[in-house]
């Protein structure tokens, strides 16, 4: 089967970035025509004017519809789209100039109807945005399941990076009214329906996440509370590391009570660990400051999530409440 490509791009309120992500596909580096889908998704600062910009150079389509959320924007683009296969990206990430070649040269030879790409930093990107970067993918904080070749065949795609069939999409109706974790919903369905799902290693997006410290935190607490109505949803999908940002949060609690009792050896413990993320977020990015900036990111983020993933257990899983009703800040209606 001929591959068409058609990228399909939410996007709320972001001018700015859809500019930077328009310029980056001028760049990009294939032989073969590419459509490109943007749905604005209500917003009250649009994207319309930049689109026209470009559209004499790139093949964009281009919709405004109320305001309904990312999953239900990405399944309007899918039905517009004219590919075969669509790339769905979110508005704050930037091309790099192989990203469809290594894209396609994968389908070509390992086809699955569902992928994920890994995310990384820009050097262009602030030093808070490379300091959470390296929070969200490093082995030390997330065991680097975001991106590591292991994960090539058991891989939940992400909605900022991800490729689905046209085929795939009909059947499972694509994105859930869940946000977030529309993502590894539809993953999870897919797998259900018997489509294959994968990770492309080399399918790398510079992912700006347009984060501040309280955004962050507020977004890894969200992470927190949709992963047990996720589990509630997908028996048998459950896993033990789901708790640990949990368990790491009352250690570190216990371990503070400890040392004000004299008792510092478990406090030493967290002591070397955050050693350690410093230490290596500092050669990898070649920075102090984004080093220790990368402790303190890893904090925001086991706290977040962990803070979500218990209140969310006592509500859904203890106390059987109903995810909407409890939570519906997570839910969107739509359009």
């Amino acid at each position: 089967m001929a591959l068409e490509y058609s990228f399909v791009i939410p996007v709320y309120n972001r001018p700015d970035e859809v500019r930077e992500l328009l310029e980056s596909m001028l760049q990009l580096q294939f032989s073969r025509d590419f459509e490109i889908v943007i749905v604005e998704d209500g917003s009250s600062i649009t994207s319309q004017e930049i689109v026209e910009e470009f559209q004499e150079k790139l093949n964009i389509s281009y919709y405004f519809k109320p305001n309904s959320g990312p999953g239900d924007s990405r399944n309007f683009g899918m039905k517009e789209a004219k590919g075969n296969y669509c790339l769905i990206l979110d508005s704050d990430v930037l091309l790099p100039q192989n990203y469809l070649q290594e894209v396609d040269k994968f389908l070509q030879e390992n086809y699955c109807d569902c992928f994920g790409g890994p995310d990384a930093s820009h050097p262009s990107f602030s030093n808070t945005q490379k300091a959470i970067d390296y929070t969200m993918t490093s082995f030390f904080t997330t065991g680097g399941i975001r991106g590591k070749k292991s994960s090539v065949n058991d891989f939940q795609p992400r909605s900022f990076n991800m490729g689905i069939s046209q085929k795939a999409f009909e059947a499972s109706g694509g994105f859930g009214q869940i946000h977030p974790g529309e993502d590894p919903d539809l993953s999870l369905r897919l797998k259900k329906l018997g489509f294959k799902l994968c990770l492309i290693p080399n399918a790398v997006v510079f992912h700006k996440r347009r984060i501040d410290w309280s955004k962050f935190y507020m977004q890894v607490k969200k992470f927190g509370l949709v992963r047990p109505i996720l589990n509630k949803w997908h028996p048998g999908s459950a896993k033990i590391t789901y708790w640990f940002p949990a368990v790491f949060t009352f250690g570190l609690l216990i371990a503070i009570i400890l040392a004000a009792l004299e008792f510092w050896w478990l406090f030493l413990l967290f002591a070397l660990y955050f050693m350690l993320i410093g230490t290596h977020a500092t050669i990898k990015n070649k920075s102090l400051g984004i080093g220790l900036l990368a402790v303190y990111a890893a904090l925001v983020q086991f706290f977040g999530y962990g803070n979500g993933f218990i209140k969310s257990v006592w509500y859904i899983q203890v106390l059987k409440q109903d995810p909407e009703r409890k939570f519906p800040n997570l839910f969107f209606k739509n359009a």
